[in-house]
């Protein structure tokens, strides 16, 4: 659809894998072949299933890829259908799809529900949010994530925003979670107004826990001293 190029902006250039990460291939429910990356052990008592931001691919978070893991927690950082090496082209239907095959593989291999915790940055944070309201999970961690798509577009496109329609609607499906959920933000996210950040974690339900980025960015908010440290800490607690 015209508006999907409004949305997802890939990239079908991946970099080297970093030492130490494993390349993974995952089928879809519809037939595409995904590309993954997975770092840590199979034997990690909380393992992350990274759904990533709307622009690039798994490589652009490489480096906080590999940092999660040093902290001890398994990741699996998938790419959509056509980012990276991942066959097809992205759409809303397409990327819930993807993390669903994403999760899927994790149990096909053997990790229990009770140690995966589904994990999302930005758009990549209401990937996560559905993905844990049809497949069960140990929790939700999110970062940088908006409450609405629309939400999100009237901070850049004013009433434009409203032909995004109900698309990734985070604020409607985190009302009905039963798992624990972290919430990241910077308070200076020129991108996703922190405002949203704190709408969407006030409609969680409890447990949930709140963590203020001061002056973090969009992008560079996985520098704050502290939050690496706070999304392991969570996994391992509400895996334990």
């Amino acid at each position: 659809m015209p508006l999907d190029r409004l949305i997802f902006f890939p990239d079908p250039d991946l970099p080297d894998r970093p030492p130490g990460v494993e390349e993974r291939a995952i089928t879809t429910a519809d037939g595409l072949r995904l590309d993954a990356w997975w770092a840590g052990t199979p034997d990690a008592a909380a393992t992350l299933v990274w759904s990533h931001g709307n622009g690039g691919n798994i490589g652009g978070r490489a480096d906080v890829l590999v940092a999660l893991a040093a902290r001890g927690v398994a990741v699996l950082a998938y790419d959509y259908r056509g980012y990276g090496r991942s066959e097809g082209r992205p759409s809303e239907p397409g990327v819930y799809l993807d993390a669903e095959a994403a999760y899927d593989s994790l149990r096909a291999r053997g990790v229990p529900a009770g140690r995966i915790v589904a994990f999302g940055e930005s758009l990549g944070g209401a990937v996560a949010i559905r993905l844990a309201s049809v497949r069960p999970c140990a929790g939700v961690a999110v970062v940088s994530t908006f409450t609405t798509l629309r939400d999100a577009g009237r901070a850049h496109y004013g009433p434009l925003a409203l032909l995004a329609g109900e698309r990734f609607d985070s604020l409607a499906r985190v009302r009905g979670l039963s798992v624990p959920i972290f919430v990241a933000h910077g308070d200076r996210d020129e991108v996703v107004p922190f405002a949203l950040g704190e709408r969407l974690f006030a409609a969680a339900r409890e447990p949930k826990r709140f963590f203020r980025v001061p002056g973090g960015h969009h992008n560079d908010v996985f520098d704050a001293p502290g939050l690496l440290e706070a999304i392991v800490a969570f996994a391992r607690e509400v895996t334990a």
